[in-house]
This record gives C-alpha cells, structure tokens and sequence, in this order.
C-alpha cells in the first residue's frame, strides 16, 4: 500500500498497524532511496515523525520533480500553519499527526488513487469503452459571492455548446446554495446527491441517469435541492463524476461555491482551467489576490488559471491597470456590466444564446475561443457523432 520510513521502530510499527500488512517500513533514509530505484511503481511514501523537517520536505520536493505520480504523506508531533505551508510548498500531499492513525490511513488511500490515476493519465490511459481523455474541464470560482460565477458558468457552457456542434456538460458545484437549475429554469428529476447510494459503483450509466439535458449540446448536472446534503457528498465522489464526465463529453464546465472546500479542491485537480473570476470592487479584488496566493500555495500552476472581470466598464475608481499592478497578474477577459443579462437569465436562456451579438456574448464567446477551445487538443480521440449515439437521452431545445 506504502512504503513507510520512521528512524524509531516503535513508531514505525505504529505507522504499519495503522496501514495494514502491506506496507513495507524502512529504516533510514539512503534505504528509501534504494528502495524506490528497485521500485519505480510505487505509490506512496510515509515520512514519520522522526523523520526531520527539512530533510522530509527536499525529499517531497525531489520526487514531485522526478517522480510526480508518487505521493509523499508526511507525519508530524505537531502541525501549525508553518509546517503546512512548508509542506504544500514542497509537493506534499498530505499532512497528518501522529496520532491520527484513522487519518492516517485515509491520507494514504487518498494519495495511492491519485498516483493511479496520475500514471493512467501519463501513460496515456483509455477510459470507458476504449476512450481517452481528450475533453477539457473548466472551473469557474470567486471567493466572493456576487461575481458572477454561474453568470460567467452557464453562458461559457452554451458558448462550447455552440448549439449542439460540441456536447458539454454543466455541472453545479455549489451543494448548498446552486443556482444552475434556476438560472436555466429546469425542473430536473434527478440532481447530484442521487450519486450518493451509488459511491464506488458508480459508472458512466449511472452518471447519465442524473444528468438533465438544457438545449442541443447542453446538458446539467444540478445541485441538491435540500442544502443539507451537501454535507454527504465527498470530495472522492466529486472527483469519480468529474473523471467518467470528462469521458463523455467534449467539455465539463464547473459552477462553484465561494469556498476553498474539499469538493472545490477536487473540481481544481481535475481542471484545464481555472478561471477566476472579480468585479471592480475592493473585496472582491482582495478575495482574488488571497485565491491566486493559495493557488499558487497549492501549486497548481499559473497555466491552468485565468483572471476574467466581470462588470467591467463599471465607474467605480478602479481601473483595470490599477487591479493588474495589485493582482501582479493579467485580466485575460472583460465583461461589460448590461442590464439584458439579469434579463435573460430571468427568462431562463443564456444571454450568448438569447443575444449572440450583444456585448457580453462576445466577450465570454472571445473568452471561450482564446482560453479554452484554442487551448484544446487538437484531435478527438472518438467522433462527435458516435458520443452522441451513446447517450441515454435526447436533447431538445427549449421552448421559447
């Protein structure tokens, strides 16, 4: 299951009760290293307690460059925002104490599924019935509420869409408080908490069963109706729909909560693009400066993120020169602030298909070509024609 490296033996046998008869304990560093030369297919490594600070962090740090698919999990007495910061840093991709040994266990378990998909994706792995991975999934997020963020999510998924020429799916990632289904008008039958009794058996069958078509091309995958149950559906759930979407369609657009919680995290892992969305106002500025510092903390790299302001002719006394110097970062797309959109959204149709040619579709549609199709691969590994022949159910457009 892992390979543990504790320099106290008793510690290292409570490393390996809490593990099971799997794992492998080694007792010294240089024995590590051997180890993984004779082992270039392992998943994990345990780093105890014992283990110092700095020498556990250069050894994250080494394997993250050499060996990005294996996971380092570092155990720790005490652990403060210090050690975590230093951690995530390094390419750590857990922290536990040492008297955590149930969470200890899940860490690990957590760690050995993400080097298996991590190594299935670099060896060019084929997902359900001989596909391979060639769609690309985008997350839309603010830490602000107020941005905008299923504005920017359902007309970015409409635009891919392009009336039925790609087949894109919306998912909405806000358990508590979603507002696809609203803002779309839908009246769907199933939402996302119906994946719950499902859990591992999953599978792509089981995922389309609670998918709810919107217009040709368009497909949701809606929030819960009772806020409550967000609080049951896990970060692996969130990551096992994602990856079977990501198999079944050309595109998976993410609406998300304004919080850096264990879903949004995994809809993060799984994306092309991140695009961070903020309108010309000082918290909303503040909240993106804290995303992109805790992004780059996370070390997802700036290539998967993209800064999008919204309302963005708005005379506020901020200028988009004066957010750039303070975010050190680019805004890639300005969208004007128009009153037609709350309009549209209220009649439930996507301003980019209600009004193609306003000023707020071309900006999103400019987006859409240059950050996300353009970024794309550039072939499809199955024809359009022979996904849509696969799926369950048919799209219609609404009715107007």
């Amino acid at each position: 299951m892992a390979v543990i490296v504790d320099l106290d033996p008793a510690g290292a046998e409570t490393l390996r009760s809490a593990l099971g008869s799997g794992s492998e304990v080694l007792p010294s560093i240089d024995a590590l290293k051997r180890y993984l030369e004779e082992h270039p297919g392992e998943d994990a490594v345990v780093l105890g307690s014992s283990v110092d600070l700095h020498t556990a962090l250069s050894i994250a740090e080494n394997m993250r460059i050499t060996r990005p698919t294996l996971g380092v999990v570092l155990v720790r007495r005490r652990i403060d925002t210090s050690v975590l910061a230093d951690a995530l840093r390094a390419g750590v991709r857990e922290v536990v104490e040492d008297r955590d040994l149930s969470g200890l266990n899940a860490a690990v378990r957590r760690t050995v599924d993400l080097s298996h998909r991590l190594r299935e994706g670099a060896l060019g792995g084929e997902g359900e019935e001989g596909e391979r991975r060639t769609s690309r999934i985008v997350t839309v997020f603010s830490a602000k509420g107020g941005c905008g963020k299923t504005t920017l999510a359902t007309n970015l998924a409409a635009v891919l869409a392009d009336r039925g020429r790609r087949e894109v799916c919306l998912v909405d990632l806000d358990l508590a408080f979603g507002d696809v289904a609203i803002a779309l008008q839908l009246f769907p039958a199933h939402t996302i908490a119906d994946a719950i009794p499902l859990g591992d058996t999953l599978d792509a069958e089981g995922v389309r069963s609670l998918l709810t078509p919107h217009s040709p091309g368009l497909t949701t995958l809606v929030a819960p109706v009772e806020p409550g149950t967000a609080s049951a559906i896990p970060a692996e759930l969130i990551t096992r729909i994602l990856t079977i979407l990501s198999h079944e369609f050309d595109y998976v657009v993410i609406d998300t909560p304004p919080a850096f919680d264990d879903q949004v995290l995994a809809a993060f892992d799984q994306s092309d693009v991140i695009a961070n969305i903020a309108t010309l106002d000082i918290p909303a500025i503040k909240n993106l400066k804290l995303t992109l510092e805790t992004l780059d903390l996370l070390n997802f790299s700036r290539e998967r993120w993209q800064i999008v302001l919204n309302r963005a002719d708005s005379k506020v006394g901020l200028s988009v020169n004066e957010v750039e110097k303070t975010l050190n970062a680019r805004i890639v797309a300005q969208i004007p602030s128009s009153r037609d959109v709350p309009a549209a959204t209220n009649r439930g149709v996507p301003i980019v298909l209600d009004q193609p040619k306003h000023p707020v579709s071309v900006s999103i549609r400019r987006f859409a070509e240059e950050y996300v199709i353009a970024a794309a691969p550039a072939e499809t590994a199955v024809p359009r024609e022979l996904r849509r022949d696969r799926r369950l159910f048919k799209r219609k457009a609404p009715s107007s």
